[in-house]
């Protein structure tokens, strides 16, 4: 495994020398920086997901002169795979702290990224998280440890809040709820805030039913919904099983009055709808979301579609992050990590695609983070709340 990293990450800084010529003068020294996340194991697809939007995020600092306030150093980076294991992670982290990197960015899954923030913490690695929603991630006073993307308490509450005036508006047709969740940190976390949220807003939750990763049948548990007929389904599950969920409702001819996900894995995926359009249809989801009116996203989302692979929120959240790293760098005007870790405490990074504003870090979580609300529209994922990025009105209730 580290021969096959040791070559990756030279074939990757192979390419971007050679794409660099020396016009004189001497190069400056690259900076190391690791891409950590699960690239083979259960969430191997999210975590060979979040690599692509790292690399292109790298590709284009490198492009654009590199980190000009170190002469145009170039990002060098050195690959890891979690192997969709915590333990994994933390043992990459050390293998990367050995190697000199001045930063980490990854690593998707909660519960890897609490290992991974922690394992750093111990060598002052500063430790920027794309995506992992847990909140425990940035309370544990972590100080190299910055996430840029919302957490799940965060996401949770804006989901029951915007369900509750979805609701409302449409006379209050949906009462009961079942949870269907994934078993671990994510999955848990994101059930129990919802479990305790929604009945504040008149809700029933009739059963919270969690599952193994990986899930291969989840014919026992649509029985069990049908026996319960809930009004709203949620899941919060990782793409495999969320999709398989959603596939299997439809084949029992389980049609709730809305699916309506919290950070569902499937939900607001361009895989999802196009490879199962039928069982899509009509799914809301509470998720990571680009900005639909920022002309970059329409342009980012095409280079992905080109190599024919899919646009999805582990490519625009990495991507972003990585952004975000390199700014820090910038204003740093080092590799040195307590530099690094200071830059990032005081950034108000705001060029980027999401529909944040400026970066604002307190205790290590971005204040300024949102989750948009889409739904899936005529074989596309429509932006459906707020309504300053609004792209369709909403259905709610889907008609059975």
């Amino acid at each position: 495994m580290s021969t096959r990293r040791h070559f990756m990450s030279h074939t990757a800084l192979a390419a971007s020398t050679m794409a660099f010529p020396l016009i004189g003068g001497a190069q400056p020294k690259s900076i190391k920086v690791g891409v950590l996340h699960p690239v083979t194991g259960a969430l191997a697809y999210s975590g060979q997901q979040c690599r692509l939007g790292a690399m292109m995020a790298i590709e284009d600092i490198n492009k654009a002169g590199g980190i000009k306030s170190m002469g145009g150093a170039k990002i060098e980076a050195l690959l890891g795979d979690a192997q969709s294991q915590p333990q994994a992670g933390a043992a990459e982290i050390e293998k990367m702290n050995e190697a000199g990197v001045s930063a980490v960015v990854g690593a998707f899954a909660s519960a890897i990224c609490l290992a991974t923030t922690q394992a750093a913490a111990k060598h002052n690695l500063p430790h920027v998280v794309d995506v992992g929603v847990a909140d425990q991630i940035v309370e544990r006073g972590l100080k190299n440890t910055f996430r840029f993307g919302p957490g799940y308490r965060k996401c949770a509450e804006t989901a029951v809040a915007n369900l509750h005036v979805l609701n409302t508006i449409a006379g209050k047709p949906a009462r009961s709820v079942m949870i269907v969740h994934e078993e671990s940190l994510f999955g848990t976390g994101t059930a129990n805030l919802l479990a305790k949220e929604l009945p504040g807003y008149g809700f029933d939750v009739k059963e919270v039913i969690k599952h193994a990763n990986p899930t291969r049948d989840f014919n026992n548990i649509v029985l069990r919904m049908k026996a319960i007929n809930p009004d709203i389904v949620i899941p919060a599950n990782y793409y495999n099983e969320y999709a398989l969920l959603v596939r299997t409702m439809q084949q029992q001819k389980v049609s709730p009055k809305a699916i309506y996900s919290v950070l569902g894995g499937a939900a607001s995926s361009y895989k999802f709808v196009q490879e199962f359009p039928e069982a899509a249809n009509g799914i809301i989801d509470c998720n990571h979301w680009f900005n639909p009116k920022d002309k970059r996203s329409g342009a980012l989302r095409k280079r992905v579609e080109a190599n024919k692979l899919f646009f999805s929120y582990e490519v625009f959240m990495t991507y972003t992050a990585m952004r975000l790293l390199a700014d820090a760098i910038e204003r740093a005007k080092s590799s040195d990590r307590a530099a690094i870790i200071q830059a990032l405490e005081n950034s108000s990074f705001s060029d980027h695609i999401m529909p944040y504003g400026t970066t604002k870090f307190v205790n290590g979580q971005n204040m300024g983070a949102q989750p948009l609300m889409t739904q899936v529209q005529n074989k596309d994922i429509k932006v459906i709340i707020p309504r300053d990025y609004r792209e369709a009105e909403p259905l709610f209730p889907l008609k059975a």
